[in-house]
């Protein structure tokens, strides 16, 4: 029996979004009632919306154009598909704090305690429950991150990528700029705004899935990821 557990956000108008990026617009742009001649209609059923979002919106991935002028060209539809379909595993960080780093010790440890090994091309997920605990509140730009160290010695294991709850892969200010970096140099990416993973703890390994939008020449895509357990 296969199950799919859904790791990705809503994405409506007025969502959070990470500082200076473009804000979430929607509206409807053709109605059924338009579409049947009915245009005196009361009752306004939406046919089409119109979206304008950018593409660091929700639950997404980085392209690695993304992490620094010098890789201009390595756009997300130029990244292979199989990066965005892995193997995964989620490490257990829950006890991080607002603003604290993951250093390497911490993902060994997480990884001791859940019975996990990280293998090459894999997505490792890293849980830190800061997603229910702060979405929607003046924390929610506050979630912790991981350390340089950390990025580059993830990067040194050939993984396809790591994914996060919070709205950026470091701390902002102090490891988030150089963690973007360090992705880009080694070339791997990350997912940003995953939500759920509380519900892949103590469950091994299983199948990511999270399939970027082919925008040409893009520096990353809103996902639908997905976690999925065969029994």
């Amino acid at each position: 029996m296969t199950e799919i557990i859904d790791l990705s956000q809503d994405i409506y108008e007025g969502m959070p979004v990470f500082k200076d990026l473009p804000q979430v617009k929607m509206s409807v742009h053709n109605t059924h009632e338009e579409w049947d001649g009915d245009f005196d209609a009361i009752t306004k059923t939406p046919a089409v919306h119109k979206l304008e979002l950018g593409e660091h919106t929700g639950t997404h991935v980085d392209a690695i154009n993304h992490m620094a002028k010098e890789h201009k060209g390595q756009s997300i539809d130029k990244m292979p598909l199989s990066m965005f379909y892995t193997e995964g595993i989620c490490l257990n960080l829950s006890n991080k704090k607002f603003n604290e780093l993951i250093e390497i010790r911490d993902i060994e440890e997480a990884c001791k305690n859940g019975d996990l090994e990280i293998k090459e091309k894999d997505t490792v997920l890293i849980y830190t429950n800061h997603y229910r605990n702060a979405f929607g509140t003046e924390n929610w730009s506050k979630g912790p991150g991981i350390s340089v160290e950390t990025a580059k010695w993830l990067g040194n294991k050939n993984i396809s990528a790591f994914g996060v709850e919070t709205m950026s892969p470091g701390v902002s200010g102090i490891s988030n700029k150089k963690v973007h970096r360090i992705c880009g140099e080694l070339g791997f990416t990350h997912y940003e705004n995953l939500i759920n993973l509380h519900k892949l703890i103590g469950r091994g390994r299983f199948r990511f899935i999270g399939f970027p939008l082919k925008i040409k020449g893009g520096t990353g895509s809103p996902v639908r990821a997905v976690a999925v357990f065969e029994s």
